[in-house]
């Protein structure tokens, strides 16, 4: 690791993007186009998230909780990316020593520009003279610019330093990656726009303590909206899984009560996940508790499975557990929940070759989901043998060694488990 110092004494001009490029309007048909060569981090699946890598002139927000690993992983992508091309690494946290001993431990050889500062128009100023092709920031909270004079990390700091450096990015076509603190509640902290002004945010998500490390791209001008990509955190840094599938689904042998898997959609990837459902009787004030699912949606799930299945659970105890860690945001999920609750209710265990997804509507009816047959596919590559789907989902071609159970209300699906669990 190289270790810049700037003389605190050093004369910064406040006008800091003075001598950069200056715009100009051009018209949409003289602008060349095209697929433009992206920067890969050296991590394929970091690059799937991305849409393929890192576009010139980009800004990419990272958010994440403390500790989860987001200082690991961007330092991991730096070494890759400054065999080929200056990088610089501009910490406002750690010093560089802490930085230095984490390659160390990482295995970290290359020679990644690195530079202690929190002063915005030093690190611009710096950056104009060293010309890095990706410059990161670690963390947006902790930089302070001389244009306001509110504390590190409030509102206007955070927005002021933010808009500076993605002008500069602009204007100099250098990639931008910016770490940023989360919330209490998990949002980025700092002003709304920060998210508004960046082409890409990816969120670290993952139990805390877990193994595993999902990263999810909420925001993506140059790629796919709610890719995810899996790692797994180590002693040497976080290391890439390339079959998630195999990890989010239960090793146990012998299947019990209140499991089942679904195949859900992340973006362009079909992943198979675990849930499980507990239902136990409650001595007052039933509770349910939802994890990685909505909270609302269960609520809406068990009133149409009272009325629409005859299972009342109004003196039960609800919990329900997305195995893994990942959260599903997708209605598919529906069914395979109300399955997983028959099946905890009733103490009847669903074989583990069985799989189901569907929407579930107000009236009872299950309703087709999209990228049926790219889930179907997913569920035979590992080994399932019943598929209990949507009826308008029904495959036009039949699929080698999976048994494809069709239904269009919700009581035949129950009726399906009842009859033969």
């Amino acid at each position: 690791m190289e270790e810049i110092v700037l003389s605190s004494t050093s004369a910064v001009k406040s006008e800091i993007l003075q001598g950069l490029p200056p715009s100009k309007i051009q018209k949409l048909s003289d602008i060349k186009s095209g697929n433009k060569a992206r920067l890969s981090t050296g991590l394929s699946e970091l690059d799937r998230t991305l849409g393929g890598g890192l576009v010139d002139g980009s800004v990419v927000l990272i958010g994440g909780d403390p500790g989860i690993g987001k200082s690991t992983l961007i330092l991991q992508a730096m070494t890759a990316i400054n065999k080929d091309n200056v990088a610089l690494y501009v910490s406002g946290e750690e010093s560089a020593q802490q930085i230095s001993e984490r390659a160390v431990r990482l295995g970290i050889k290359e020679d990644v520009l690195l530079l202690n500062e929190t002063h915005l128009e030093k690190i611009i100023k710096l950056a104009k003279d060293t010309k890095p092709k990706v410059i990161v920031i670690d963390s947006i909270q902790t930089m302070v610019t001389d244009g306001s004079t509110s504390a590190p990390g409030s509102v206007t700091q955070v927005r002021d330093c933010a808009a500076q450096l993605t002008q500069y990015a602009k204007q100099t076509n250098t990639i931008l990656l910016m770490i940023g603190h989360v919330t209490k509640g998990g949002a980025l902290a700092g002003p709304r726009i920060l998210e508004h002004m960046v082409d890409c945010v990816l969120y670290f998500e993952g139990d805390e303590g877990g193994r595993y490390r999902i990263i999810r791209a909420v925001k993506n001008r140059f790629g796919a909206v709610n890719e995810i990509s899996v790692f797994a955190m180590s002693e040497t840094g976080l290391k890439q899984v390339e079959n998630p599938s195999a990890i989010f689904l239960s090793n146990q042998v012998k299947p019990s009560p209140g499991s089942m898997v679904m195949v859900t959609r992340e973006a362009s990837r079909p992943l198979m996940i675990e849930v499980q459902a507990l239902v136990d009787q409650s001595s007052s004030n039933p509770r349910r508790v939802s994890v990685g699912l909505d909270q609302n949606r269960l609520a809406l799930q068990l009133a149409i499975l009272h009325k629409h299945g005859g299972i009342a659970t109004f003196d039960q105890d609800v919990f329900v557990n997305v195995v893994g860690g990942i959260k599903v945001n997708e209605t598919a999920s529906d069914l395979v929940v109300m399955l997983t609750i028959m099946s905890s209710l009733r103490n009847k265990v669903i074989p583990n070759d069985w799989i189901a997804f569907g929407e579930v509507g107000l009236t009872g009816e299950v309703r087709p989901v999209y990228n049926a047959i790219e889930r179907l596919s997913e569920a035979q590559k590992h080994g399932f043998k019943i598929a209990i789907i949507p009826k308008a989902n029904i495959p036009k071609k039949p699929i080698k060694g999976l048994k494809v159970i069709s239904v269009e209300y919700l009581y035949q699906a129950l009726q399906y488990m009842a009859e033969n669990t």
